[in-house]
């Protein structure tokens, strides 16, 4: 059972992987057209609008969804409680939401594409919702190459339709008309490979132990929500949507590693440790393993970002407009590859049940972040987000001191070497480019190259450490205990 276990985590993180650099691939297309066609005003629209369904997203659930997934057992009342409180609590929220559309069109000044991307984004909202249980189901079971299925669908639906209809000239209003699609898609395709006949009933015994882990949990991501969405709805008040676009654009570009890696192996992270939760030696092998491969990767990819953005900016057609939003990524990649070293654990705290311990800190960086962000926006305009980010992200640290007293876990053995590999790797680049001077599009193309390979030979030679043995002994986890 216990190799088993391992196979299928191993296998879901793979799948977890594809789906998400598929995602990334179409996602780049889709993001190159959207950004050549659309005005940074427009994008702002997009991403305000979706950061309004992300805050009422945090009051469908109060956590039910992660207590079923964190249960050792799971009874038919506790799954037919779910749902059903779920969907009471989304009804509910989508009719505030509807209700609160002339407010909010007044508050943003939203034009009438802006209201109807604002309902088909309330209605997809109620489908997805839908396919909660069906999903949770596969993830109990560490199957997320099926949920995986799903989304590769959901994405491929939604990243064509939103590019074909952005060339036909249809502007924000390809947006609607992808994410009603997205939504349908998605919906039919759960339900065709993990079918569940919904049931509605509350067990109010039920409810109370769900509760007891998922009322602090939704919590936690109620306050996150707290501290990245509401801050993008509060700077599209103050910096007007132009400001949100940059910053927007500048925070998906910087945080894209860290959501297709480390987001991903937090995924099968949750469902796997709940099952050794007890085991705190596994556990400490898990984390270890986690900064490790983390690192690997992350490290030179979030460096070389920095390395070649410039050039990107410059050799893609219609996206010089992008080049004042620079600096602003160069922050936010900074602040990513520092939060990827202490954002996993407090996924590690919610498997073992630590959930009120992960509560705290998020109240403190949400604090944390309000403090900084209004004041360093009046005093540095566009770049006063990124800064307070920026500092929020060092005092991840304490997340990271905290989960090493508990699990007792190697940190600077595990990632020093890729680490350093990563920053002479960025030096050797900016020496190669003193003597070299090439285009942009030639220097793009040769910085990637040599900066790969001189990682690869410094990991190697300088460190000793035999890439493909460390993929094998992965891919081997099972023997590893």
């Amino acid at each position: 059972m216990d190799q088993d276990l391992k196979r299928r985590s191993f296998v879901s993180t793979l799948s977890l992987f594809f789906q998400s650099g598929y995602a990334a691939f179409l996602g780049l297309i889709a993001n190159l057209i959207l950004t050549i066609l659309l005005t940074p005003k427009i994008f702002g629209i997009y991403i305000t609008v979706l950061s309004i369904i992300s805050f009422l997203n945090y009051f469908s659930d109060i956590g039910l969804a992660a207590s079923i997934i964190q249960k050792k057992e799971l009874s038919q009342d506790d799954v037919k409680t779910t749902f059903t409180v779920q969907q009471l609590l989304i009804l509910t929220v989508i009719t505030v939401g509807f209700f609160a559309t002339s407010f909010i069109q007044k508050f943003y000044l939203l034009p009438a594409e802006g209201v109807y991307l604002y309902w088909a984004l309330l209605f997809s909202f109620f489908i997805s919702s839908l396919k909660t249980i069906p999903s949770v189901f596969l993830e109990r079971k560490i199957q997320f190459q099926k949920i995986v299925f799903v989304q590769v669908i959901e994405n491929t639906v939604f990243y064509i339709a939103v590019s074909v209809f952005a060339l036909l000239g249809l502007s924000l209003t390809s947006f609607t008309l992808a994410v009603v699609l997205r939504a349908f898609t998605g919906l039919v395709l759960i339900y065709s490979i993990s079918f569940w006949m919904p049931r509605v009933g509350i067990s109010f015994q039920s409810l109370k132990k769900l509760l007891s882990f998922g009322i602090p949990f939704q919590a936690s991501s109620f306050l996150a929500l707290f501290k990245d969405d509401l801050v993008i709805l509060y700077l599209g008040k103050v910096l007007g949507f132009e400001g949100v676009g940059y910053i927007g654009w500048a925070k998906k570009w910087a945080d894209a590693p860290i959501r297709i890696i480390m987001d991903n192996v937090s995924k099968v992270l949750f469902p796997l440790i709940a099952r050794v939760q007890e085991d705190t030696k596994k556990i400490r092998v898990i984390a270890e393993k986690i900064l490790y491969y983390q690192t690997a990767l992350l490290a030179p990819i979030l460096i070389g970002m920095i390395m070649v953005m410039q050039n990107f900016v410059e050799i893609i057609p219609g996206y010089q407009k992008w080049a004042p939003a620079l600096s602003l990524f160069y922050i936010f990649a900074v602040s990513s590859l520092i939060i990827s070293f202490s954002a996993p654990f407090i996924n590690l705290f919610n498997a073992v049940g630590k959930v009120r311990l992960s509560f705290w800190f998020m109240v403190g960086y949400t604090v944390f972040t309000w403090i900084l962000t209004p004041p360093m926006t009046s005093l540095f305009g566009y770049f006063g987000f990124p800064l307070a980010h920026l500092i929020v992200s060092v005092s991840y640290g304490l997340v990271l001191l905290k989960a090493r007293g508990l699990f007792r876990f190697q940190f600077f053995a595990s990632i020093y070497k890729f680490i350093l590999s990563a920053i002479v790797m960025a030096f050797l680049i900016s020496v190669a480019r003193l003597f070299i001077q090439v285009g942009p599009r030639l220097q793009f193309i040769t910085t990637i190259l040599f900066g790969a390979l001189a990682y690869y030979l410094l990991v190697t030679s300088v460190f000793g450490i035999n890439v493909r043995g460390e993929f094998q002994s992965f891919t081997k986890k099972g023997n590893h205990g």
